[in-house]
């Protein structure tokens, strides 16, 4: 009886000795294939997100290297002795090869009462600091007196406080934040 059974199930499957190996091997291609392309979707995703990281990164570094910072003393200039008229600081640059231009530099002012936006602004290069290429440039190593007038409409007196800020036309803003002090000076270093 067995052996009638095991003939019976052999000759069932006679003529499909061939069909199971190449069945497997197209299900097998087929899902290499399916694996790859989503290989390549979540490659391409990747390295397109490392991409957009990468751009983020260079335009950081691309602010940061024309942040100014203040060097020295921030002066408050009182000469009639009843308010603030104009304030007085040394810019310099904080990263090294980089440069500002200080045409295109805006300069805003607000205390309490007053927001003024480009307000009259000079700067020229610090006494004491070498001219190493335009003029009108702060470069790595320059170093550029600003002297900013308060508004006519501004009354800064004793006590008050107030703002300047300084928009170059890339990098970070340069904010200055002073409080005058009891008794109005011709020339007060706010500290």
């Amino acid at each position: 009886m067995y052996q009638k059974f095991a003939k019976a199930i052999s000759n069932l499957h006679r003529g499909q000795k061939g069909m199971t190996g190449l069945e497997t091997a197209i299900i097998l291609i087929a899902f290499v294939t399916v694996a790859s392309v989503l290989a390549y979707s979540v490659l391409s995703a990747g390295i397109f997100s490392s991409e957009r990281g990468k751009e983020t990164v260079y335009g950081g570094l691309e602010q940061a290297q024309s942040t100014m910072d203040v060097s020295g003393a921030v002066l408050g200039l009182s000469p009639n002795l009843t308010e603030l008229e104009q304030v007085q600081f040394n810019v310099g640059l904080t990263i090294p090869n980089a440069s500002v231009d200080t045409g295109a530099v805006v300069v805003n002012y607000y205390d309490n009462a007053v927001h003024a936006e480009g307000v009259t602004t000079s700067m020229a290069l610090a006494t004491g600091s070498t001219e190493r290429g335009s003029a009108s440039m702060i470069e790595h190593d320059e170093q550029f007196t600003v002297t900013v007038t308060i508004p006519a409409t501004a009354t800064c007196d004793a006590y008050d406080s107030f703002t300047i800020q300084l928009l170059p036309p890339t990098g970070a803003a340069l904010t200055i934040e002073r409080t005058l002090p009891g008794t109005m000076l011709p020339v007060m270093d706010l500290k």
